[in-house]
C-alpha cells in the first residue's frame, strides 16, 4: 500500500470520527477506499456518504447497481473493487456468464434488455465520457431521468473508488489472487 493505513490509535479526532461514522452506517465498517480518503477527513467524510447512497440507497434494483459497478471496475482494472462487487453481483441474481464476459472485455450475452441497456449506458460513458442522445434517451425512457442520474452517479462514484484503489495500491485481502487481466 502506498499510503499509511491508520490504525484508530494513529488516528486524529477528525480521522477518527469519519471511521466510526463508516462502521455505524450501512457498510458496518471501513471500506477499503477509506484507508486513503482518512487522510483528507473531510473528503473521506463526503465520500463514504456518498457512496453510502450510490451502494444502497438509488433508485436502481441491486442487480443493476451492481452491473454497473463491474462495469466501472473492469474499466479501470480495479482488482478490489471487483473482487468485493463480483460477490454482490452473484448475490443480486447476475448470470456468472455475464460476469466473466465483462472479465473478458466480451460483450455480454444479455436476456434482459435493461441490463444490455445499463451495461452499454456504463461502458460508453467510461469509454468516451459522453453518451450517444439515442443511448441516453433509450436509457431515460426504461429508466426514467432519476435513474439515468443514480447510474452516473454509480459510474462516477466507483471511478472514484477505482482510481483511489489504484493509486494508492491498495490491495487484495490476504490469500485472494487478482481475477482481471490488464
Amino acid at each position: 500500500m502506498r499510503i499509511r493505513d491508520l490504525a484508530f490509535a494513529d488516528m486524529d479526532d477528525a480521522q477518527r470520527a469519519v471511521a466510526e461514522e463508516a462502521i455505524a452506517g450501512k457498510r458496518g465498517r471501513v471500506p477499503a477506499p477509506l484507508r486513503a480518503w482518512l487522510h483528507s477527513p473531510e473528503l473521506g467524510r463526503r465520500a463514504q456518504k456518498l457512496g453510502e447512497f450510490v451502494r444502497y440507497d438509488t433508485s436502481l434494483p441491486p442487480a443493476l447497481s451492481e452491473l454497473a459497478i463491474l462495469v466501472t471496475a473492469r474499466h479501470w482494472t480495479s482488482h478490489v473493487e471487483w473482487y468485493a462487487h463480483k460477490r454482490d453481483a452473484l448475490a443480486a441474481g447476475i448470470d456468472p456468464a455475464v460476469i466473466s464476459a465483462i472479465a473478458e472485455r466480451c460483450a455480454p450475452d444479455f436476456t434482459d434488455g435493461t441490463a444490455k441497456l445499463v451495461h452499454d449506458y456504463t461502458k460508453v460513458l467510461l469509454a468516451t465520457g459522453r453518451v450517444p442522445d439515442d443511448l441516453h434517451a433509450a436509457a431515460a425512457g426504461i429508466l426514467g431521468e432519476r435513474g439515468v442520474v443514480d447510474l452516473v452517479g454509480i459510474a462516477g462514484y466507483y471511478s472514484l473508488v477505482a482510481l483511489t484503489l489504484n493509486a494508492f495500491d491498495i490491495g487484495l485481502p490476504d490469500g485472494e489472487t487478482p481475477e482481471l487481466m490488464s
